[in-house]
């Protein structure tokens, strides 16, 4: 499915209110417009609808995502804590993913985040190990969780 394919994602997407969905589909399309030979995953986890860019069909070699949740969207980096953050804008506990949460595009520091993109992708590149089957510029649902924690259900 190419990216232009968003049916399965604006389904998802349904439960969370219109500014979350809104800024989903925003940072959605910042990503695309600057990787589009990479490939999207999508997951439709328990907890919040996640998808990340990746250079491959390979959830390892994820280089950012976007998490959605009930009132705002986290914006990550899988490999985070591998990537020079100079403005410490980054935030997270674990030990390799790290994310700025966004409630709407004005609150998005685009060009920084460019920055941290080329690195983030940069980084997956080096780490990516050979694929059997080249995929490029690709929308791909990788999981469909069958029990969901939705906003309409907290």
């Amino acid at each position: 499915m190419p990216k232009e394919e968003v049916k399965d994602l604006v389904k998802f997407l349904l439960p969370y209110p219109d500014h979350v969905k809104a800024a989903a589909l925003w940072l959605r399309e910042f990503v695309w417009d600057l990787y589009p030979d990479t490939n999207e995953l999508i997951y439709d986890n328990y907890n919040a609808v996640a998808f990340g860019w990746s250079p491959t069909d390979k959830a390892g070699d994820v280089f950012c995502s976007i998490a959605v949740y009930s009132e705002h969207v986290n914006f990550g980096f899988l490999r985070g804590t591998e990537i020079d953050d100079p403005a410490n804008m980054l935030k997270g506990d674990g030990s390799l993913y790290l994310y700025i949460g966004v409630k709407d595009k004005d609150d998005f520091p685009e060009e920084y985040m460019k920055q941290l993109l080329e690195a983030a992708y940069a980084n997956s590149i080096t780490r990516m190990k050979p694929v059997k089957k080249v995929v490029n510029g690709e929308t791909i649902v990788k999981s469909v969780s069958a029990v969901k924690r939705r906003p309409s259900q907290f």
